[in-house]
């Protein structure tokens, strides 16, 4: 079989890549998650396991099936856990199934794993069930785990966001179901994006503090953060040619990932 996805492997293929090959393992982290009128829910699954695979084929990895609920949208990144359609998990299960997961891989024989996250809110509980899976393997004689989080954003460098943004850039924190997000789902899944919903709107503003539970008003009725209207496939082949090839080099070269 020549995908690199575990869950289409037969388990003698997984075990000879995972053990014999030591291929490391690629997770992807998302969401369900409103991302406007004009898109559909998925975006934060789509496209980190897009780049996944396309990362995995360039550094002999292997993907595994995504994490497709995640934790809560918080009101200035995600629009907030309000708004129909969003369905989350409390931080604290994210965290203890994250942490099973990465025992489970271990205990297989994956010693390498990257954390390929499309859902910024994930982030805290992600590196607190990567902190308590290594503490516990480190408890029964495994040492040599390790594990990267990235976010794929972080590798969307300033020339890219040059070529991308027809105005100033506005920042990730109001990107939500923005031109970064629709553009790549442009690229990736055209048929889950209706350009002529798209909202025309100012990037969102907030005060500089976080009021619980969240005020509705303070979310753009479309639930996006800023417009997405001058998104384009064109685009989101950009963004994801320069996150897989920055994302190929970081695996390929990040000495605390190599395998002692």
């Amino acid at each position: 079989m020549d995908s690199v996805l575990i869950d289409e492997l037969a388990w003698t293929e997984y075990r000879r890549r995972a053990v014999d090959e030591r291929q490391p393992v690629l997770i992807p982290l998302g969401a369900l998650e409103q991302h406007g009128p004009h898109m559909s829910m998925n975006p934060d699954v789509v496209i980190p396991s897009a780049i996944a695979a396309a990362v995995a084929r360039n550094v002999g990895a292997l993907v595994a099936p995504a994490f497709a609920y995640g934790a809560k949208s918080q009101q200035k990144s995600g629009g907030g856990n309000h708004m129909c359609g969003t369905a989350s998990l409390d931080g604290h299960t994210l965290t203890l199934a994250l942490k099973d997961i990465l025992k489970e891989f271990a205990r297989h024989g994956v010693r390498r794993v990257a954390l390929m996250n499309g859902h910024y809110e994930n982030l805290p509980f992600v590196t607190e069930g990567t902190e308590l899976a290594i503490q516990e393997l480190k408890w029964g004689g495994i040492n040599d785990f390790r594990v990267i989080i990235i976010s794929y954003w972080d590798f969307v460098n300033q020339d890219t966001i040059q070529k991308v943004f027809p105005e100033d850039f506005t920042g990730w924190d109001v990107e939500h179901g923005g031109i970064l997000e629709t553009s790549l789902m442009l690229h990736l899944k055209p048929a889950l994006v209706d350009m002529s919903l798209a909202p025309i709107q100012p990037p969102a503003k907030f005060p500089p503090y976080t009021v619980f539970p969240p005020i509705p008003e303070w979310t753009p009725e479309s639930g996006c953060l800023s417009s997405p209207a001058a998104a384009t496939a064109e685009k989101g082949k950009i963004l994801f040619d320069v996150t897989v090839e920055g994302i190929t080099g970081a695996l390929g070269t990040e000495p605390a990932w190599q395998q002692k």
